[in-house]
Parts: structure tokens; C-alpha cells; sequence
């Protein structure tokens, strides 16, 4: 069954509608119109780059080629145009289709075909010729990206469309993963409400109020951003969903402050491995009996210190000389380090963001949780400091609740940060404690929503 099939519901006319500031589109217009008006027949078993800028667009193009086009490769926005060679080699790639700027198009022989932002009344013909490939990039932030083989059986792995209709919103783009989970749940249950790369994060959280959203999922950075925004008390959500990062207690508990009413969820999810599971009991990490079920078909393996996870809604695969996506076992390492404390399993970090302290390993994001549990805190960054004797130490850029208004107070800074080494202290062996804490107005964020931390 193609996207545009599963849009059905029983009334014979498809469920679901696009959003953004300017306008809604109805995904029931597709059926007798086209972005790609008298075009779509060319497209018919060919692999296609998705490569247009705007995300309404981006959008209704996924569901118009889906069944269509033998591969779909979903550019998001900001990838490199050094990159894109690659990308069009490695995919096999003989179409773009784009906006029509050629400054944001590859070079090489290509079908050129210029997406109209918004569907054009024609006769179209929705007919399933085979089974796409969903490919998504990796967000190759220290080269080319990795390009991710995906069906729409397998994207759809997680996802339950049952239930009342729902509006959705999310500060991820929808061509990256946790945006893409979004776009397809929200189509399949309600509507979504797209987020802007030009708006403010208190701009797109009142627009999501005045949407009526009643779910919405980001980053624990997006929503770092929210709560700092002064926009939180102005908008009530049912349902909160955090992915993308690790969800400390810190932050559970500031969206739990912020939205008394809302269920707040942390998901974990990645391009490679798919959704594995949610959490919504309000507490960091996740329970160990998890391990034992098998929800969704997925399957979590700890038994290496790392987390496994074999699913129906892992990719198929990478394209290019990579190294296999599976190992022998059929299970997907997602290299993410935990550690079990009181029957409850806590992420530690990525195996290759460890700092070497003197010959001994300290996890980033296991400091940062015990600094952003200060209420003072609003987010830090944990990263190494070269050191002639011991090769590193472990300092800290740490963001205050009150840096928000760009007012530095240095004698509170000083409390604070007294505080802070305090806790360090109490929760973490010594080679941990940050040597350094600098006050900062802000931390650097990525396209996809996740800090940006300097061995990424």
C-alpha cells in the first residue's frame, strides 16, 4: 500500500492536511491535482532527488511519488553542495526535482524538473506501480552523509493510526527522521502544523497555539529553546514528545512544570535503527523490563554495554561502501553507551564522544545531566580541554535560566557554579568533575535540532 493509499479513511476521501503560516492544503487536493503537473508519468520507476526548499512541498511531493518513483531521496535543507555529487552517485540518482534556483542544484546530467509549491488542478492518475525506497541522509556533520534505505513499511513501523484525529506539530523538518515520524503520523491521524526555518521559537509556539496543535515533538534543545522563549505559558498541548537526544531529568521536569496538563514523552529513535520505544512515565532512561518485551516487533539487546535493537522498522540498509548496517545477529548497534541503576537503564552517550581523562572515560551527557538538574541551569555542553598532563579535562558551557534576558550577574554566577561542582561531586567520580565552567548567553544548535558538540 503507498502513502497515498493509506490517507484513505472509510468516507473514501483521504484524512489529513499540511499547515503552515500562510496556508493549509488539504491532502484530499491531490486527488485531482499535482505539484508535478503532467510530469508525474516520467517519474514512473526512476530515482528521484527530492531537492525543493520548501517543506509544504517537500510534503506533498512524498505523497505523490510514493509508489511512483523506484527511490526517493529526501534532500534536507542545508545539505552541502559539495555533497551532492555524492549523493546522486551513491543513489543512482537521475532526477531533481527542485525549485528552479540553479544554485541550489547539482551539477551533472540530470532530469531537471521544477516542483510547483502548491498542487495544480490536472487529471492525475494515482496508480501503485511498485514499492518505493525512502532514502534519508544522515546529518553528516563531519562529511558526506550516509544515505539510509527505508520502505514505507518500515517508517511506518511505529506508528498507530488509530484513535481520534489529532493536530500535530514538530520543530524537526519533516526530511529528516524524527521529522518525517511526525509527517506520517500526523497525515495518518489529523493534521501537521509545519514549522518555519525563518520564524523564532516564539513565533512558531504561538502559531502552534493559535493552531489548536494538540501534539508536538522536538529535541530536548529544541525544547530548551521553547522554555526559554517565554512562550511556554501561552500554549497547552495534550502530549509533549522529546527524541533526538537524550532526555534528562532536567528537562522532564521543566516541561512537566510547563504544561501541568500534557503527557510529556521521551521516544528513542534513530535514522538506522527506527523507533525502538517511548517512555511516559515522566523519568529519564527507560525501564529494564522493556528489554524483555517486544512491542511494535522490536527487539532491545544491552547485553554489550551498548544498545541493540532489531525491529521491522530498521532500514534495509546503507547505499555505498559502507559497513553493514546489521551485525550477525540481525540487530542494528546504535552505539549509544547505557548503564543500569536501580532497574532502570540511563544513556551514558555515544561510544566515540568519550573525553580520556589520564586513561579513564567520562561520558559528556552523563555530566550534563547532573548540571542541568540544577534549577538554575537551562542547558549545558560538556566537552574536553586539552591538559599537557593528563591529555584532557572535563570543562563545561553551561546556560542559566536568567542569561535568557542577556543579564549577567557575576555574584550569582559564582553561587551557581559553587553549586554546580557541589552536585558534580556528590554524583560523579572526581576525573568527572568539570575543571571549568564558563557562563554562556547561548549553545550552538544543528539543522537537525541537536547541540553541537565538538566530536560530532
Amino acid at each position: 500500500m503507498t502513502l497515498w493509499e493509506s490517507l484513505f479513511r472509510e468516507n473514501g476521501r483521504p484524512a489529513g492536511a499540511l499547515e503552515t503560516a500562510e496556508r493549509t492544503v488539504s491532502c484530499a487536493t491531490l486527488a485531482s491535482a499535482s505539484c508535478l503537473a503532467g510530469k508525474l508519468d516520467a517519474l514512473r520507476g526512476r530515482n528521484v532527488v527530492v531537492g525543493v526548499q520548501s517543506q509544504l512541498t517537500a510534503g506533498l511531493l512524498l505523497i505523490e511519488l510514493d509508489g511512483i518513483a523506484r527511490r526517493m531521496v529526501i534532500c534536507p535543507p542545508g545539505t552541502a553542495r559539495e555533497h551532492l555529487s555524492y549523493v546522486l552517485q551513491t543513489s543512482e540518482c537521475d532526477v531533481w526535482i527542485g525549485d528552479g534556483d540553479p544554485s541550489l542544484e547539482p551539477a551533472g546530467k540530470l532530469l531537471r524538473l521544477e516542483a510547483s509549491e502548491l498542487p495544480i488542478p490536472c487529471a492525475v492518475k494515482r496508480e501503485r506501480q511498485l514499492d518505493s525506497e525512502w532514502v534519508l541522509l544522515t546529518s553528516g556533520t563531519t562529511g558526506v552523509p550516509k544515505l539510509v534505505r527505508h520502505t514505507l513499511s518500515s517508517l511506518l513501523n511505529f506508528i498507530d493510526a488509530a484513535g481520534p484525529r489529532t493536530t500535530w506539530s514538530t520543530f524537526y523538518d519533516i526530511r529528516r527522521y524524527g521529522g518525517l515520524q511526525i509527517f506520517l503520523r500526523a497525515l495518518l491521524g489529523g493534521s501537521l502544523v509545519l514549522s518555519s526555518p525563518n520564524e523564532s521559537t516564539e513565533a512558531f509556539i504561538e502559531r502552534a497555539a493559535a493552531h489548536h496543535v494538540s501534539h508536538i515533538s522536538g529535541t530536548p534543545s529544541h525544547w530548551r529553546k521553547a522554555l526559554m522563549s517565554g512562550a511556554a505559558d501561552r500554549f497547552a498541548p495534550a502530549y509533549v514528545r522529546l527524541s533526538g537526544e537524550i532526555a534528562d531529568q532536567g528537562i522532564l521536569d521543566g516541561l512537566r512544570a510547563a504544561f501541568p496538563s500534557a503527557l510529556v514523552a521521551h521516544a528513542f529513535a534513530s535514522t538506522e535503527a527506527g523507533v525502538a520505544f517511548e517512555v511516559e512515565d515522566g523519568l529519564s532512561g527507560f525501564p529494564d523490563t522493556l528489554v524483555g518485551e517486544r512491542r511494535h516487533g522490536v527487539e532491545l539487546d544491552v547485553s554489550g554495554g551498548t544498545l541493540r535493537i532489531r525491529s521491522p522498522g530498521n532500514a534495509l540498509g546503507y547505499l555505498g561502501d559502507v559497513p553493514a548496517l546489521r551485525d550477525s545477529d540481525g540487530f542494528v548497534n546504535t552505539g549509544d553507551r547505557l548503564d543500569l541503576r536501580d532497574g532502570r537503564y540511563h544513556f551514558m552517550g555515544r561510544t566515540g564522544g568519550v573525553i580520556n581523562v589520564g586513561g579513564l572515560k567520562v561520558h559528556p551527557e552523563e555530566v550534563e545531566a547532573v548540571i542541568n538538574a540544577h534549577p538554575a541551569v537551562r542547558v549545558s555542553l560538556v566537552k574536553a580541554r586539552r591538559n599537557p598532563i593528563t591529555g584532557a579535562v572535563v570543562t563545561a558551557d553551561v546556560v542559566l535560566e536568567t542569561q535568557v534576558s542577556g543579564a549577567a550577574d557575576p555574584a550569582r554566577e559564582q553561587t551557581v557554579r559553587q553549586e554546580i561542582l557541589v552536585a558534580c561531586r556528590a554524583s560523579l567520580a572526581a576525573h568527572k568533575v568539570p575543571a571549568l565552567i564558563h557562563f554562556v548567553p547561548s549553545l550552538a544548535v544543528s539543522p537537525s535540532g541537536k547541540l553541537v558538540r565538538p566530536n560530532a
